[in-house]
């Protein structure tokens, strides 16, 4: 940790906080004030702490610390009301969050209650396969995105179905369901750029620059939530560790994030799904943590040689490793995995495939979420037919394997899956 983050309070674990509340001479019960401003409050200035005292709050901008939210360098709003921020840290480094109103239907099935509200959503959706084909067309990105919940594919459900029914969006603060006045999802990186190289993303052209830190992960989280005006006790919050990084390569700092997430913030695990490449060893760790995220398991080839071509961590960790730790991994009562497959243009994305992926994933107790490629710069592959992508779909609900199509969100800012490379000009492809 450098000297700046040593500085920074959300860089400091409870133990280090509570060591430097006795350090000042401060009574114990101030660790619980400090914590409470930090994580409840969301207060990124120590002037804001209004419940500690003048002369602690002195002691503490007198010895240089700070709160550490990170800062938003950048925002973009797309069409679909998905805004992707680009946060800077104190060292220069800087990531790349998403908030998606209303999600992007990725949990659907997963045996978790935000599953579970997904798939009521699409019991009560009519069928429309034309407007299934202009959501998978490239050519949308392009012009407005209408207003309206985007398509969502379900297995179990007869024929696939489309969510395009609901309340328009009239900006952040649009969906009132039950108690609560919004849902969302919030995309959280876990490193600065990536080192996995996948072939068909745009982060790992980033390379690798540095893991983040427990408090750059939480911090991420206490920004957007402070930027969106969301109340905890009152929204709907889901977090995916699917932006920049790989999780499980960060094991530590993440885990840790996870458990203040949940202690602190008041967000429940059972909200949060982390998504991996597959880092074999880390897999069973995971398994064994008492309090988890959901697991997904990013696949997008049903064959070892066709994995290695985009996906070279396989060299490392092969498909028959990663799903013999799979098999091993103790899902909870009614959970399920999450394999998630890119389907790029005429490399992965035929009936073949879907037939070997189905005989690949056969006896896990697991959901597939199909993501139409989302295009970007120096990305040497193709968006998917949509016929294609549904006849795929065909085959995997077909064999009994719950499977759905993951409506992109924010393309057009280049904040969908894939997409996050810091990238300011917004050029529209072709």
């Amino acid at each position: 940790m450098s000297e700046p983050q040593q500085r920074e309070l959300l860089n400091l674990s409870n133990q280090q906080l509570a060591d430097l509340v006795e350090s000042l001479a401060q009574a114990p019960y101030r660790l619980r004030q400090l914590l409470d401003g930090l994580y409840r409050q969301r207060w990124h200035r120590l002037d804001q702490f209004s419940t500690l005292p003048a002369s602690f709050r002195q002691q503490l901008i007198a010895a240089e610390f700070s709160v550490g939210q990170p800062v938003i360098e950048k925002q973009f709003t797309s069409a679909d009301g998905t805004v992707r921020y680009l946060f800077a840290f104190a060292d220069g480094q800087s990531v790349e969050t998403v908030w998606m109103p209303d999600g992007d239907g990725g949990e659907a099935g997963d045996g978790s209650e935000t599953g579970d509200e997904e798939l009521a959503g699409l019991a009560n959706t009519r069928n429309s396969k034309l407007e299934t084909r202009n959501f998978l067309d490239l050519s949308s990105r392009t012009r407005p995105v209408p207003r309206v919940r985007a398509p969502v594919l379900g297995a179990n459900l007869g024929p696939p179905r489309n969510v395009f029914e609901g309340p328009a969006f009239t900006g952040n603060r649009q969906l009132t369901t039950g108690n609560f006045s919004q849902r969302a999802t919030v995309c959280v990186s876990s490193q600065v750029g990536c080192a996995v190289e996948c072939a068909f993303c745009m982060t790992a052209l980033l390379g690798l620059h540095r893991n983040l830190t427990a408090g750059e992960i939480v911090g991420q989280v206490l920004a957007v939530l402070n930027d969106q005006q969301v109340e905890i006790e009152r929204d709907r919050i889901n977090l995916v560790f699917m932006g920049q990084g790989e999780p499980f390569l960060n094991y530590d700092n993440f885990m840790q994030a996870v458990r203040l997430l949940v202690t602190e913030v008041g967000i429940p695990a059972s909200r949060m799904t982390v998504s991996t490449s597959g880092i074999v060893p880390r897999i069973a760790d995971f398994g064994a943590e008492e309090v988890r995220p959901k697991l997904a398991v990013s696949l997008n080839a049903p064959s070892e040689s066709l994995r290695t071509e985009v996906m070279p961590i396989t060299k490392k960790w092969t498909i028959e490793k990663l799903l013999a730790a799979l098999r091993d991994f103790p899902l909870r009562n009614r959970e399920r995995l999450t394999f998630e497959y890119v389907l790029l243009g005429g490399v992965n994305d035929g009936v073949t495939h879907a037939r070997e992926l189905v005989e690949l994933i056969r006896g896990l107790r697991a959901k597939v979420n199909l993501i139409a490629l989302n295009p970007g710069p120096e990305i040497p592959f193709s968006m998917p037919e949509p016929a294609g992508v549904l006849a795929f779909q065909s085959v995997l609900t077909a064999a009994g394997i719950p499977a759905f199509v993951r409506r992109p969100r924010g393309r057009d800012i280049y904040a969908a899956c894939g997409q996050l490379k810091h990238t300011t000009e917004l050029v529209h492809l072709k």
